[in-house]
């Protein structure tokens, strides 16, 4: 065996004028706006490496060391891979997987879908890119509610017009039927999610009937003069994490909207499976054929081990629900440790606000410094607020602007997965140190 002996010298590569060939690039790419999470992110990683004491509820994500993956689930993935389940998926997934979903939802929440109806992705990213793409024109109105998750952001790749509603606190941060209904008429998508990111509050289910029922009567209307018909894409991909009520499907509680439904959910928030990137979609076979050429293209296919195991460990509903047991226990113990603590501070007087969690793995948080100082520092903005939680009490949040948003509202999320009960405990003191001085 002969190997080729590196050269005297490499090539030096001259890139030229990064300005230059940035102007070069599509208007989409320019459009784009950088993750306010990542960035913030950054900011919790430099104050760990540097020693400091750091509560970090940033990341909608799991530290595996306070939520590991159901043992089920790693042993059944472990044996794909010794099997040699390594090749190339199928476009719209595995087929074991697509009738393991489709019996795990009949299972968790009484309706049945066709295996025509599932299709599989890399997580749920590419499904909500999926949705939009599927049915979003440029131009075309997507109506949702905010604070929420990356609408914004594919509103914007898709050139769709976006109707910002703005969801109230008394509201649970959920939209309702009188704010969505002044848009019914002109809306292609109707984005919702419950239990909600970033909020950790739950849609009432006589609010999704009444909005349910509003979209059946609109298409009705539509089909009556030969317009499009709207679709609704409905985010449960914390159904699994539901605490104060139980997570009613949306075709079950309107069959009628079948048909108009895009439903994503997956493993990575309700098996703490953030890593392992599997997702999926239930809709009307129609939309999913479309949704499936469309993600062909793009590549997004769990990987195939990862669908091997989850199609056992699905299949398997004693496993389910031993670890569902356990993570609802892990989480609401620390959801509840942060909710009585911001509490306790809001009875003593200080300035802070905390909605009752009620699913998913977030807390909504209010601190109500805008205007006062720290320090001599005047706090004139949500981030200036962020920064001096972090520098002074250590405690990572992220403004709901990083949701859509915009005004200094002091509204914040807070995420659990990635802290530990004394993790929690620790900040409380520092907290209301930092406190203490703002004036």
């Amino acid at each position: 065996m002969t190997t080729t002996a590196p050269s005297a010298a490499e090539t030096a590569l001259s890139f030229g004028d990064q300005a230059l060939l940035d102007r070069s690039l599509s208007d989409m790419v320019h459009r784009l706006r950088g993750s306010v999470i990542l960035r913030i992110a950054a900011d919790v990683r430099a104050m760990i490496a540097a020693g400091k004491p750091v509560c970090n509820l940033t990341a909608g994500d799991f530290d595996p060391r306070q939520f590991p993956i159901p043992e089920a689930l790693a042993i059944a993935i472990r044996k794909a891979f010794e099997a040699g389940e390594t090749n190339y998926p199928p476009s719209e997934g595995m087929l074991t997987l697509r009738k393991a979903v489709a019996e795990y939802v009949a299972r968790e929440h009484q309706v049945r879908y066709p295996v025509e109806s599932v299709l599989i992705a890399a997580g749920g990213r590419p499904i909500v890119y999926a949705t939009y793409r599927a049915v979003i024109n440029p131009g075309d109105t997507v109506v949702y509610s905010v604070p929420s998750w990356n609408n914004d952001y594919y509103a914007e790749i898709t050139e769709a017009k976006a109707v910002e509603l703005v969801a109230s606190r008394e509201n649970g941060f959920q939209p309702t039927l009188a704010e969505i209904e002044p848009h019914l008429t002109t809306a292609a998508l109707l984005c919702l999610c419950s239990p909600g990111n970033p909020t950790g509050t739950m849609m009432p289910t006589p609010t999704l009937r009444e909005i349910l029922g509003a979209v059946v009567r609109e298409n009705e209307r539509r089909r009556s003069t030969g317009q499009r018909e709207m679709f609704v894409f409905y985010d449960q991909i914390y159904s699994g994490l539901a605490f104060a009520a139980e997570h009613e499907h949306p075709a079950v509680v309107v069959p009628e909207a079948a048909p108009y439904l895009i439903v994503l959910d997956g493993i990575s928030k309700a098996f703490a499976a953030t890593g392992l990137r599997l997702g999926w979609v239930t809709a009307a076979p129609a939309v999913v054929a479309r949704m499936k050429d469309f993600l062909g293209h793009v590549g997004a296919w769990a990987p195939r081990p990862e669908q091997v195991g989850t199609a056992a460990f699905l299949s398997d509903p004693a496993a389910v629900a031993d670890y569902r047991a356990e993570m609802h226990q892990r989480a609401t113990a620390r959801l509840e440790a942060l909710y009585q603590g911001f509490t306790a501070l809001k009875r003593s007087g200080y300035p802070v606000d905390c909605v009752d969690p009620q699913g998913a793995i977030y807390l909504s948080l209010r601190l109500d410094l805008v205007g006062k100082s720290f320090n001599g520092k005047a706090i004139a903005t949500n981030e200036d607020i962020r920064q001096i939680m972090l520098e002074q009490a250590g405690l990572g949040v992220v403004p709901f602007q990083a949701f859509g948003l915009d005004g200094e509202t002091g509204w914040f999320r807070m995420s659990v997965g990635a802290v530990s009960l004394q993790d929690i405990a620790d900040a409380f003191p520092r907290i209301r140190g930092f406190l203490d001085g703002v004036r």
